[in-house]
C-alpha cells in the first residue's frame, strides 16, 4: 500500500526552491544594490582653513546646499590641515581666499570622496565668481548713476571711466580652483579599483579556508585545525600580496605590515566560518557566508567610504571583518597605520572568537550528543532478540562509539 506521506518531502523541496531561494536571492541583491544606490555624503569630516569671512561664507553655503553632508573642522593653516589628513582625522580640506580655492584631498583615503571634494570646490568657486560678478555689476551701476547725476558731461564721463577702471582692477574675473592630493593612491591604480577588487575576494577565500579546515577528515584534533588555519591564511595572504602589488602595483608601501594585515583579515573570516561550522554543522557554512559576504562585503564601504553609506549601515560594516579589514589595510598601506587601533581590535576579536569555537566547540557537540542520543550507556543490556532468550551486552560497542566521537576532538 502506498504511503500517503511519501510525497511530502518532494513538495517541501519544491517549496524551498520556489519560495525560499528566490527570497534569499532577492535579499542578497538588495544587500549590495541598496547601499550602492543610496551613496551620499553623511557627516564626512572635512576641514576649513582659516576663520575669515570667505571661509565662513563657504561653510554657510555648503551647510545650506548640502545639510548634514559634512562635519566641518577649523584649522589655522594648510599645514595643520595636511597633518590632519595624514592622521586620518579628515578626508580633505578647503582653503578659501580672495585669490582662489585650494582643495586638499587624499585619493588614498577614498577616491570617491576626493572627487566629491573636487566637485564641491568647483561649485564654491563658481558661486564666488557669480557673487563677484554681481558685486562688479552693482558697482558699475552705481558709477553710472553718479555719472548721470553729475552736471558736467566731461566730469561725468571721467567719473564713469574711473569707476569702471576701479571695478575691473579691484576684482578678478574668475575664482580659480587648485587641487592638491596630499596622500595619493598608487600610480598603477589611479582610481583605487584594484585595491577594492583585491579586498572583496578575501571574504570568499576566508570562508573556503574555514570550510575546508573544518570538514577535512585528516585534521582530527582542534589544534591541528587551528594550526592549519594560521598557515593557510599566511600563505594565501602572501599570494594575494604578490598579485595585488607584484603584478598590479596597488599596495606600494609597508610590505611586511600589509602582508600581516591581509593574513589577519583572512584569519578573522576563516576562523569565524570554521567555528560556526564546528558548532552548527553544514548550516554554519551558509550562515557565515551570508553574514560575511552579503552583509560584511556589502556594508564595508571599500569602494567609497563608510561615511558615504546609509545611516547605521556604516557602523555595521565596520564591526564586521570585511569592512574593518579594508579600512585597516588602507590605513596601513597609505597612512602609516594612523587610526587603525579600532579596526585591528575588531579583526582580533573575530579571530579569537572563531579560534575559541574551533578549539572548544567539541565540548558543546559532545554535550549535545549526550543529551539527544538514544544509545544505551556503557554496561546496559539490550532487550532479548527474537528467538533468543538472552539479553545482549553493549559495553564493548558503547566504548567503541565513544572512541569514534573522541576522534573528532
Amino acid at each position: 500500500m502506498r504511503n500517503p506521506l511519501s510525497g511530502h518531502r518532494a513538495w517541501r523541496e519544491v517549496l524551498i526552491a520556489a519560495v525560499a531561494l528566490p527570497i534569499a536571492i532577492a535579499l542578497a541583491v538588495m544587500a549590495f544594490a541598496w547601499p550602492a544606490g543610496r551613496i551620499s555624503p553623511r557627516d564626512v569630516p572635512v576641514g576649513i582653513v582659516g576663520t575669515g569671512s570667505a571661509s565662513q561664507r563657504a561653510v554657510e553655503g555648503l551647510t545650506r546646499q548640502k545639510p548634514g553632508a559634512f562635519d566641518f573642522r577649523l584649522y589655522p593653516d594648510q599645514q595643520a590641515a595636511r597633518s590632519a589628513i595624514r592622521n586620518r582625522e579628515i578626508y580633505g580640506a578647503f582653503a578659501v581666499s580672495g585669490a582662489g580655492i585650494t582643495v586638499l584631498k587624499a585619493t588614498a583615503a577614498s577616491p570617491s570622496v576626493a572627487q566629491l571634494l573636487t566637485d564641491v570646490g568647483q561649485q564654491l568657486a563658481d558661486k564666488a565668481t557669480q557673487q563677484m560678478a554681481a558685486r562688479q555689476k552693482a558697482a558699475e551701476q552705481k558709477a553710472e548713476e553718479k555719472a548721470d547725476g553729475a552736471r558736467s558731461p566731461a566730469k561725468a564721463h571721467k567719473q564713469a571711466a574711473a569707476g569702471q577702471a576701479a571695478v575691473h582692477a579691484g576684482s578678478p574675473a574668475k575664482v580659480l580652483v587648485k587641487g592638491v592630493d596630499v596622500v595619493p593612491v598608487a600610480a598603477a591604480d589611479p582610481r583605487g579599483v584594484v585595491f577594492s577588487s583585491s579586498v572583496f575576494p578575501l571574504t570568499i577565500c576566508g570562508i573556503l579556508i574555514g570550510a575546508f579546515v573544518t570538514m577535512a577528515r585528516g585534521l582530527a584534533r582542534p589544534r591541528h585545525r587551528v594550526l592549519t588555519l594560521l598557515v593557510a591564511c599566511a600563505v594565501a595572504a602572501f599570494g594575494v600580496y604578490l598579485v595585488a602589488q607584484g603584478f598590479l602595483g596597488a599596495l606600494p608601501h609597508h610590505p611586511v605590515a600589509t602582508w600581516a594585515i591581509l593574513s589577519l583579515d583572512l584569519l578573522s573570516v576563516s576562523a569565524t566560518a570554521a567555528g560556526v561550522i564546528r558548532l552548527l554543522g553544514p548550516v554554519g557554512l551558509g550562515l557565515s557566508a551570508a553574514l560575511m559576504v552579503f552583509v560584511g562585503n556589502a556594508f564595508s564601504g571599500a569602494t567609497s567610504a563608510p561615511e558615504m553609506l546609509p545611516e547605521g549601515v556604516d557602523h555595521v560594516g565596520q564591526w564586521l571583518p570585511p569592512g574593518a579589514g579594508a579600512s585597516l589595510l588602507r590605513d596601513t598601506t597609505y597612512f602609516d597605520g594612523a587610526a587603525d587601533a579600532g579596526h585591528l581590535a575588531v579583526l582580533a576579536l573575530w579571530s579569537v572568537c572563531g579560534i575559541t569555537a574551533v578549539m572548544f566547540g567539541h565540548w558543546v557537540i559532545r554535550e549535545g550528543r549526550g543529551t539527544k542520543s538514544g544509545a544505551p550507556a556503557s554496561g546496559e543490556l539490550l532487550p532479548a532478540l527474537p528467538g533468543s532468550g538472552t539479553a545482549v551486552a553493549v559495553r564493548r560497542h558503547a566504548h567503541a562509539h565513544a572512541r569514534r566521537h573522541d576522534g573528532d576532538d
